[in-house]
């Protein structure tokens, strides 16, 4: 397979997506994906020292070594392997396949850990499967990883929902809580707030504090992690120097949502203190 080739492939298939044509994106996919596999297997050889990605920005390859603490060489094979696989899932999905649908979502997480987009959706999967252990299990590890509100906001409202089907509605009030922190604009978040209006699920019957001490309670944190929010403000400032502004605004918004602008404003001070002491050596 000429991977080269892929990225253009891809954008044929994501057409054939968007409009409503899966029967005719999935068999490209499936064939693409194959023909990845096959090229990994000769060239992509996973050691003890080496690991391969498809990280799809700086950013995730930064984040996933700060938060994975992974001391492997970290190699990227240079295509976007895990759009490929997200493709095919999102084909397999609207073609009912919901079993292939989550292998390839597996994959998409395998190269790309960073990819919150993908667990959630991999975690809805094992939801409809009646697999609850792995929806939660799936939805708890996008907490320590998320690095955009919105994937934040999913993962509490998983919670939410659990918490109010095994008979624990303040909790699930808590977790409402935290996802309107980070957003007040969230659709599935407005529905379930207003359907929760008035009940012991109620959000509105929880101060901030309360909030935090039910959520933290169940181990859930109580917001981003502050490691993803470093990485994208340090990535923001790399991009500044560089010339980028608009790559170092969108990344600087990104932390903001997430920690809030006066969290990320002390951020970016620390990191432009550490810059100038190293520079200064």
């Amino acid at each position: 397979m000429d991977l080269s080739q892929m990225t253009a492939d891809l954008v044929q298939a994501e057409m054939l997506l968007a409009a409503g044509q899966a029967e005719q994106a999935e068999p490209m996919l499936t064939a693409m994906a194959a023909d990845a596999e096959e090229y990994v297997d000769r060239n992509c050889h996973t050691t003890d020292e080496v690991q391969w990605f498809s990280f799809p920005t700086v950013f995730d390859r930064l984040a996933y070594r700060r938060v994975e603490r992974d001391p492997r060489r970290l190699e990227q094979v240079g295509e976007p392997l895990d759009r490929l696989y997200g493709d095919l899932a999102f084909a397999l999905v609207n073609l009912g396949d919901y079993d292939r649908a989550a292998e390839a979502l597996k994959q998409a997480v395998r190269w790309n850990p960073m990819g919150c987009g993908y667990r959630l959706d991999l975690a809805e999967l094992y939801r409809i499967k009646g697999d609850i252990d792995e929806w939660l299990a799936l939805t708890f590890s996008v907490f320590a990883r998320a690095s955009e509100a919105q994937h934040l906001v999913r993962a509490y409202c998983n919670f939410a929902r659990h918490f109010e089907e095994t008979g624990r509605p303040r909790t699930a009030a808590a977790c409402l809580k935290s996802a309107q922190n980070l957003s007040s604009d969230d659709a599935a978040l407005e529905k379930m707030a207003d359907a929760a209006r008035g009940t012991d699920a109620d959000p509105d019957a929880l101060t901030r504090q309360e909030a935090a001490e039910l959520v933290e309670a169940e181990g859930l944190p109580d917001g981003a992690n502050a490691e993803i929010a470093v990485c994208l403000l340090m990535c923001a400032t790399d991009a500044a120097d560089a010339g980028d502004r608009n790559l170092a605004a969108s990344l600087t918004l990104r932390a903001r949502d997430l920690v809030g602008a006066e969290a990320c404003a002390l951020l970016i001070d620390v990191i432009r203190s550490t810059d100038d002491g190293e520079g200064g050596k």
